[in-house]
């Protein structure tokens, strides 16, 4: 199902740069952000929807001013689909998209075509032709209108790049850089045109510690506005204001990632509150309902006990009835309305519990020694239930380390590898369809209840695989690699948070927590290694030149 793979992200794309544009002056209005100023960025009314007919945004409105804003939610909430929208690489359905300046995209994949050069990437190839020409005694007006007043292109190209740590070799193949220093490639070529919007989407994947100190230098030291999608815990606490994209609406908070977490951690606190106050009326109402209905039974009992025993008149007796029937009637529907409300009050009150907070995945948990052999090769040892981080700058062979592992028999239990390049066999059978034709020894029922400890339950069992997210496809291979017996004794993941939504991550953190074997993790990110509690650090060198 899940393929391992080693090393750095291979193949860095050729970049192909989006669409300049401007428009009118953005407008301010009355849900414009309390820090004023104009917006640089404003969505009115719109609506977006796939081709298919999939509904991702609708009457979605945004005005934000000038600073560096991050952009959270959910994977498959909209992010980079917003991105694309107010880098006009997609058109809404309805409604419209200003931007004040020019507006620089780097998406999660920047490149396409290794082949291409570093200039070609600056996208600078031509005039530097041009001026080529030029110095070789042409005197054709074309090359001037190339050239126009950019001569020194190439000396702002390099002092770019050499600001970035990159290799200033401009006609060096974007295909010979590691994933970090293509990803930095990337924002250098957008950062030369001097924008005045800058969107980025996860940027930190595949940065190493010095790579990533850089970019938050540049994002500090941006002059426009920073519209920033990560999952970096540190990155997303420099900014000046979280925005939130949940259910098709963004929110904004001002403040960074942490200051988001304790206002939302606060309302749902309420929420819960709330929700428990409202089920306890509601059952009250409901005991009221019945304790009523008992109690009108019970007269109307004597009632016709009394009439069949004509202790009464029967003209007073069928008026009393009449009365008896209309007294019941407001009095039930009283109790009705009642539990009617309290049902309504309990709804509206369940509505504010966040579906995104309450999702926890389980795994196994293996026994193991504390001093049982796990790893006993030279470079790397790993005894009983250990956490150990496997860090370094990108190139150091953390990849290469863990495959040589491997393949030299140094695993002495049973392991289960979580690859940082995850690839299916066949995208297009649905999760369910894989399991059972990779495992036809697990009957359908188990591997039912095991997806849903990943939480594909029910009907999310079903989904294709090609259409899942990069959180959904993590947690379908931590799935396969810790679905059958004996359970890994020793999990292996390399870069688990790249191209991870928060909320996976988090979930992430929760199922490692639990876990109760050994534990062996490639990680840039420091704050996530802090969160999953690592008992020892093996680091590969130091960094050398390259992202």
């Amino acid at each position: 199902m899940a393929h391992p793979s080693a090393g750095s992200p291979s193949g860095t794309p050729a970049f192909s740069g989006p669409p300049a544009f401007s428009g009118p002056p953005a407008f301010s209005g009355p849900d414009a952000l309390p820090t004023g100023g104009t917006p640089s960025i404003a969505l009115t009314d719109v609506s977006f929807a796939w081709p298919d007919g999939t509904e991702v945004f609708s009457g979605l409105n945004l005005r934000v001013p000038s600073a560096t804003y991050s952009l959270i939610g959910a994977n498959g909430a909209g992010k980079s689909t917003l991105l694309g929208l107010i880098a006009r690489r997609l058109l809404p359905a309805t409604g419209s998209v200003v931007v004040h300046g020019e507006v620089a995209f780097v998406p999660q994949q920047p490149f396409d075509d290794p082949a291409v050069t570093v200039a070609d990437a600056l996208g600078i190839s031509a005039i530097r032709a041009a001026i080529v020409r030029i110095e070789s005694g042409s005197v054709d007006e074309h090359d001037f209108s190339i050239v126009g007043d950019d001569w020194n292109v190439e000396e702002r190209a390099t002092a770019t790049l050499a600001r970035l740590r990159l290799p200033t070799d401009l006609d060096r193949r974007v295909g010979e850089l590691s994933g970090g220093e293509a990803t930095m490639l990337a924002i250098a070529a957008q950062l030369l045109r001097q924008p005045a919007v800058l969107l980025l989407d996860e940027p930190t994947n595949n940065l190493d510690t010095r790579s990533r100190t850089m970019l938050f230098d540049e994002i500090d030291s941006f002059p426009g506005t920073v519209l920033v999608v990560s999952h970096d815990l540190e990155l997303l606490d420099r900014v000046d204001a979280t925005l939130e994209l949940y259910r098709g609406q963004v929110r904004v908070f001002g403040g960074g990632y942490t200051h988001y977490r304790d206002i939302v951690d606060t309302e749902q606190s309420a929420a819960a509150a709330a929700v428990a106050t409202a089920a306890a009326d509601l059952r009250k109402q409901k005991r009221e309902l019945i304790d009523a209905q008992i109690k009108l039974d019970r007269r109307a009992r004597t009632a016709a006990t009394a009439e069949r025993e004509k202790r009464v008149p029967k003209i007073v007796a069928h008026l009393r009835r009449d009365a008896a029937q209309v007294s019941a009637g407001k009095l039930r529907n009283t109790h009705r309305d009642d539990v009617t409300s309290a049902t309504a009050r309990h709804d509206a009150a369940t509505q504010e519990i966040r579906d995104d907070r309450q999702a926890r995945i389980v795994v196994p948990e293996p026994d193991l020694a504390a001093r049982a052999q796990v790893v006993v090769g030279d470079g790397l040892r790993i005894d009983g239930p250990e956490r150990v981080a496997l860090v370094g700058p990108n190139g150091s062979g953390k990849s290469t380390l863990i495959a040589d592992v491997i393949a030299a028999g140094q695993i002495v239990v049973d392991y289960a590898l979580v690859p940082q390049r995850i690839t299916f066999d066949d995208e297009t059978r649905t999760i369910a369809q894989s399991f059972a034709d990779d495992h036809p020894d697990i009957d359908a029922q188990q591997i039912r209840a095991h997806l849903a400890h990943f939480l594909f339950r029910g009907a999310r069992a079903d989904r294709v695989i090609a259409e899942l997210s990069g959180g959904e496809r993590l947690r379908v291979a931590l799935a396969a690699a810790l679905v059958g017996e004996p359970t890994p004794k020793l999990l292996i993941l390399d870069e688990p948070t790249n191209n991870l939504d928060l909320d996976t991550v988090t979930q992430l953190v929760g199922a490692l927590e639990s876990w109760s074997g050994a534990l062996l993790v490639v990680s840039h990110d420091q704050g996530f290694l802090d969160r999953i509690g690592v008992d020892r650090v093996v680091d590969l060198g130091a960094e050398p030149a390259g992202g």
